[in-house]
């Protein structure tokens, strides 16, 4: 199990925000147009992409009427409009902090041309294909909300699903599972009624690279959040930790 420290704390915080600038519905439709295209369909008993792209519209109060009309326009013959496509960038922020990318989109020039921008704007380069992807892991994760009186309790009921680690938090536990557990765990969790939130999966990184200059850290996040506010990218993975004396000042 993993305690928590400032650092930590802020990633909460921050990954709250990016959700919240992730939902837009322009970018949920897409999520879900993708998920109905390359996932397997428009079922999502039977498309996991899908299933995840659904509850993340329902997370941000997206109404059903507007995902059941995403899935029929995405598997429809005759469905109009540009192809989407799932795109993958990589490259190095500043201070050599290791950046991912995921972005959906309908013009791939557009988008690289907005990327590549963003990374020179902030100090960064846009690298090759492969060239920091293998610094992560493709994970399952979970949130589940619990105060911190309940937290010990909630963990030792944990261990026993094929959980990798369990972090703590203010307001609740950060899950962690191999990516072929992520429908086994979500499966336990619903079976025990334990009410969890932002089921995804996601790109942890293997190593992390300690940014100690305030300014360096500064720009990092700056690049990050700037990357995020695009209307076509789906979601920004780093390497970056700060020290505990940096985490302070932006708390």
């Amino acid at each position: 199990m993993s305690g928590h420290n400032k650092w930590s704390k802020i990633q909460r915080k921050k990954g709250l925000k990016d959700n919240a600038r992730g939902a837009s519905f322009t970018k949920l439709i897409k999520l879900i147009t993708v998920a109905v295209k390359t996932g397997g369909g428009p079922d999502p008993e039977g498309n996991f992409k899908l299933s995840l792209a659904i509850a993340k519209a329902r997370q941000a109060s997206m109404p059903n009427n507007n995902i059941q009309n995403a899935i029929k326009n995405a598997s429809g013959k005759d469905a109009g409009g540009a192809q989407v496509e799932s795109m993958t960038y990589e490259g190095y922020g500043p201070h050599g902090v290791a950046i991912i990318v995921d972005a959906l989109t309908d013009n791939r020039n557009r988008t690289a041309a907005e990327v590549r921008h963003m990374f020179s704007k902030y100090g960064g380069n846009l690298g090759e294909t492969g060239c920091v992807g293998w610094m992560f892991e493709l994970k399952g994760k979970f949130f589940i909300p619990c105060p911190s009186a309940k937290q010990e309790a909630l963990t030792l009921q944990l261990m026993e699903f094929a959980v990798e680690d369990i972090r703590e938090h203010d307001d609740g536990l950060e899950l962690y599972t191999a990516v072929d557990q992520f429908h086994p765990v979500k499966a336990s969790l619903e079976q025990a009624k334990i009410v969890f939130e932002d089921a995804e999966t996601t790109k942890i990184p293997k190593n992390m690279a300690t940014v100690d200059d305030a300014g360096a850290a500064s720009t990092v996040l700056r690049l990050i959040e700037a990357l995020e506010e695009d209307e076509d990218v789906e979601a920004v993975f780093s390497n970056i930790e700060i020290t505990d004396e940096i985490a302070e000042s932006l708390e």
